[in-house]
């Protein structure tokens, strides 16, 4: 069985398609869980964890506004499937380094509206 560029290319957009709403279904069903009886610092990892998602979707939309560029499309392909990893990583990064305050306000809401 051979795959010519298009089917590769379908396969890699079908991954990356795969992982980024494996992510959100993960962080969903954190979120829809009973938090009640989560620990401060399970609690905390939720909200670090809508922080970072929620950076990752902002960093998708501005790359979004960046004119795009005609290159060869094997190579167009793979920075395409590299780039979601990356954008996640960065904002993961992002959030651990420097905290945008997101998770916090988060928490000390939760703590406070919820009586956790």
């Amino acid at each position: 069985m051979s795959l010519d560029i298009s089917g590769i290319s379908a396969m890699m957009d079908s991954t990356s398609t795969k992982a980024a709403n494996s992510k959100a279904n993960k962080l969903q069903g954190s979120l829809e869980g009973n938090l009640a009886s989560a620990s401060d610092e399970e609690l905390m990892d939720v909200c670090k964890q809508f922080e970072a998602y929620f950076v990752e979707q902002v960093m998708k939309e501005v790359e979004k506004t960046i004119p795009k560029t005609e290159e060869d499309s094997t190579m167009s392909m793979y920075t395409d499937f590299f780039k979601e990893q990356v954008m996640q990583t960065m904002a993961e990064e992002i959030c651990d380094k420097q905290s945008l305050g997101l998770a916090q306000q988060m928490y000390e809401q939760m703590k406070r509206n919820y009586s956790l």
